[in-house]
């Protein structure tokens, strides 16, 4: 008999097209691993809160796996921040579904939630159903409020609910040292139920191709050199350092370069859909290189491929990075990644092997490591190529989901976290 699986996921949908408001590394990470659990015999049931009044509310995805659109609030999009509310009816309908499929031989062997929020649902469903419990948080509330401080505007509700779920959860997924790290310094993390676990690429969607084709496809220029950033337009992700290191490398070091930013609320450029390309216009103009700075929307991602293959240089300098997903698949591509020693990136990517990591919000530092590797085409091919060797021996979505099913299956045999694992039986 399959084993099934409750994958929960309230404000990421694996529907969603990622890239836009809310929608990014999470989104891509349940998509992946439900589609990959579902490759090793599991049944995958994807809980999601409904945020459009025709959506249905299962959705036969592919095989093995549902996403199932679930009542909480308005069916409407509602920024992130603002969800909590509407948790207590979230939970009560994933544990009423549960329920009904636990009326069938098995239930659920393990409910994984994503994001603080999910993990009230995951508790409701342990409490309850006796399911043993494995959460992946993503971001956590306390990191983030050492680098957004007031910015962030998450409840401070938060903080008692992640502590919460760091006691009781029978597991948790750390995607990186540093998340474990914090997970355990910060939080009051059992090092022996954190597992460092990271996230991956899909290497049926990323693939070294030809520079030249790539450029010739999107219409760039084989004489310039492209620099190239792709993910969410938030303050956070740094871009404005990535902009202020273009400005440095072009009036310090000599030498011109074109950044390509790929992202945003809408398939076109604009400050009205996107009020971060706005703020971004303005700084590179008042630092000189308006011109050198292109903006093209949300790109989908079977064209992404397209961008990695025609940079010279994948640039990320977020201030934080629970881990960060581009730059697996700049790397997948064959393009080296310099990006900001911090959580993930500093993980993924290895200085002087597969790339540079430079210290977050330091455009000087990071111009001058672009300068020197952009001096040197031979040195950055031989990093691509050690970054694609890098990622397909260690980060495809294919090893990341074994490990993670090794991991379902040690929760299902341990003690679990809080004492003894409820039995409810549940009538027909």
């Amino acid at each position: 008999m399959a084993k099934r699986v409750a994958l929960i996921s309230e404000h990421a949908s694996p529907l969603a097209a990622a890239g836009g408001i809310d929608s990014g590394g999470q989104n891509i990470y349940v998509a992946h691993v439900a589609r990959q659990l579902a490759h090793l015999g599991y049944l995958v049931d994807v809980f999601t809160r409904r945020d459009a009044p025709d959506l249905p509310e299962v959705v036969e995805w592919m095989p093995g796996v549902r996403v199932i659109h679930v009542p909480a609030g308005p069916p409407a999009y509602v920024r992130k921040e603002q969800l909590l509310e509407f948790m207590p009816q979230f939970s009560d309908s994933v544990e009423c579904f549960a329920r009904d499929v636990a009326k069938s031989p098995g239930g659920y062997v393990v409910a994984h939630a994503n994001f603080f929020m999910s993990g009230l649902a995951g508790l409701a469903l342990k409490r309850s159903l006796g399911t043993p419990l494995v959460v992946t948080f993503h971001a956590l509330g306390r990191v983030r409020r050492l680098h957004q401080g007031a910015a962030d505007e998450f409840p401070r509700e938060r903080l008692e609910i992640e502590d919460r779920l760091v006691r009781e959860a029978d597991a948790i997924v750390a995607e990186c040292p540093q998340d474990k790290t914090d997970l355990t310094t910060l939080y009051p993390g059992d090092p022996a139920r954190v597992s460092v676990i990271p996230c991956g690429f899909d290497r049926s969607e990323f693939w070294p191709i030809t520079r030249a084709l790539a450029r010739r496809t999107l219409g760039y220029r084989m004489d310039e050199r492209i620099l190239l950033n792709i993910g969410r337009l938030v303050p956070r992700k740094g871009i404005d350092n990535a902009i202020r290191g273009l400005a440095r490398l072009a009036h310090r070091h000599g030498l011109a370069a074109r950044l390509v930013i790929v992202g945003g609320n809408s398939d076109l450029p604009h400050a009205e859909t996107t009020p971060e390309i706005g703020r971004l216009q303005a700084l590179a103009d008042a630092e000189g290189v308006g011109r050198l700075v292109t903006f093209t929307g949300r790109r989908s991602r079977e064209f992404l491929k397209l961008y990695y293959a025609a940079a010279d240089v994948f640039v990320t300098t977020p201030w934080y990075e629970p881990f960060g997903i581009t730059p697996l698949e700049a790397m997948a591509c064959g393009t080296p990644v310099v990006g900001s020693d911090v959580g993930g990136i500093r993980f993924s990517v290895v200085d002087g092997l597969t790339g540079a990591l430079v210290a977050p919000n330091d455009p000087d530092a990071l111009a001058a490591r672009l300068a020197e590797l952009c001096r040197e085409p031979e040195r950055l091919k031989e990093l691509g190529r050690n970054g694609i060797r890098r990622v397909n021996g260690q980060f495809t979505w294919q090893k990341v989901t074994r490990a993670i099913a090794s991991l379902y299956e040690q929760v299902r045999l341990r003690e679990p976290a809080g004492g003894r694992r409820a039995r409810i039986a549940v009538a027909a």
